[in-house]
């Protein structure tokens, strides 16, 4: 039997990160097609993994195996990252209200419920880390979270951390229709626009005059956790995250990027493929939803498979999201699948939905391929990731199994039936109910 430790794994990029499950002895895979997303497949590949870690990947005639290693003979299995989804809302969640169309000191992860039915399925579906956001309903609806699906008892157990402990994530923004509503709401596309600015300029101020008084308790203005929160995005600590989807949209987040020096990424882009080349020259990367069901608004009604071909044509970043419950985690593959059929390369597809996504969310040291030291997330699968045949099996996060295809109660939520929905199982004391519904 062997021992599990937990302890702190150390990020190259973040120091002390997350909590792992560390194996005594290194784990090989050994015999499956690997695709590492950087470089070459690998026929009859070896994947070593040790200590939440990748410790050796390459063909099994080349990789130096520990003599202690444990086997496990994947021949005739695929492996590939985990999958990285830039834009999720799984775990219930509730941000922004009523009361204010910009609310950047909402923090998503305050209620978000990690044993949620969606974490289950996301696992399902191959991912491992995920971008959970607040919806688009608001021009700012608050912080996202970057999270590993880790085993969880709570919350802080699948935070990503910086250096300093904290929770790392993005701010979620919006155009187009979305926030268009009564007052305090915005009721036009100018006004939405005037309304950002608008926060921006306070921030900066802000920003100003804490610097101007120098850690002097007299002379800081009193704290203020929203402009707390556009301070983050201003220096560059926070990217944006923002809906948009209509061509002219696209292009006023542009220009709101340019004026206020903040890092965005494009999600959506329904239309993007119409304003490629401006968003290309922009340096933009763009996350985009390739089956966007049940959108049902007339801004996406251009939307098209073709959107990920043209843009990377461009030479934009692409990567793929789920928007979970708009795209079921469970067929996050089928995306890339969808947009190689529509003209995009198949190497740029596959990035799409691994290190494509990792970039956009600084986590590419750390996820989105499998290179040595970097955090052993990854996915086997019975057949061609593009294919509609093909199933995840397992899905490993920091070298534990999370999700294994061959167990009844981990199928549950791959299939769906009945207790698939459900987060937490009640108490019944005067009947028995099958194991796990």
């Amino acid at each position: 039997m062997r021992l599990q430790i937990r302890g702190w794994i150390l990020g190259a990029l973040y120091g002390a990160q997350s909590i792992a499950l560390a194996q005594e002895a290194p784990l090989v895979f050994t015999g499956a097609t690997i695709i590492p997303i950087v470089g070459n497949s690998i026929e009859n590949g070896a994947l070593v993994v040790h200590q939440g870690k990748i410790a050796a990947v390459g063909a099994l005639n080349a990789v130096s195996i520990p003599a202690d290693a444990q086997r496990i003979d994947a021949t005739g299995k695929m492996i590939m990252p985990g999958l990285v989804d830039t834009h999720n809302h799984i775990g219930g969640i509730g941000g922004a209200d009523s009361s204010a169309p910009i609310q950047p000191d909402i923090r998503i992860y305050d209620s978000l419920n990690v044993r949620d039915s969606g974490f289950k399925r996301a696992l399902a579906g191959g991912l491992t880390t995920l971008n959970i956001m607040p919806g688009s309903g608001h021009l700012l609806s608050g912080q996202t979270v970057y999270v590993k699906l880790r085993q969880a008892e709570t919350i802080e157990d699948v935070f990503i951390r910086d250096a300093e402990r904290n929770p790392l994530g993005g701010m979620k923004m919006a155009n187009g229709t979305n926030s268009m509503s009564e007052k305090p709401f915005p009721g036009t596309r100018s006004k939405s626009a005037a309304l950002v600015r608008e926060q921006y300029i306070k921030a900066q101020e802000y920003r100003d005059k804490k610097a101007t008084a120098a850690g002097d308790p007299a002379k800081l203005p009193a704290r203020d956790l929203a402009m707390e929160g556009l301070v983050e995005v201003l220096d560059g600590k926070r990217i944006v995250h923002h809906h948009t989807h209509r061509h002219d949209d696209i292009i006023t987040v542009l220009r709101l990027a340019k004026e206020f020096n903040f890092r965005v990424v494009l999600h959506h882009v329904s239309e993007g493929w119409k304003v490629a080349d401006e968003i290309a020259k922009a340096s933009a990367p763009c996350s985009v939803i390739v089956v966007d069901s049940p959108g049902g608004k007339l801004e996406a009604s251009e939307l098209t498979f073709r959107t990920g071909a043209v843009l990377e044509k461009a030479g934009a970043l692409v990567a793929f999201h789920t928007d979970d419950w708009i795209t079921d985690s469970r067929v996050f593959l089928r995306s890339a699948a969808l947009a190689v059929r529509a003209g995009m390369t198949r190497d740029g597809a596959l990035a799409a939905l691994t290190l494509a996504g990792a970039k956009m969310l600084d986590l590419d040291r750390r996820v989105g391929s499998l290179e040595v030291g970097k955090d052993a997330d990854f996915i086997i699968l019975n057949g061609d990731p593009l294919s509609v045949y093909t199933k995840v099996l397992e899905t490993w996060v920091e070298g534990e199994k999370r999700f294994d295809r061959s167990d009844p109660k981990d199928l549950l939520y791959a299939v769906g039936g009945f207790g698939a929905g459900r987060d937490q199982s009640p108490y019944f004391c005067c009947f028995e109910h099958p194991e796990g519904q």
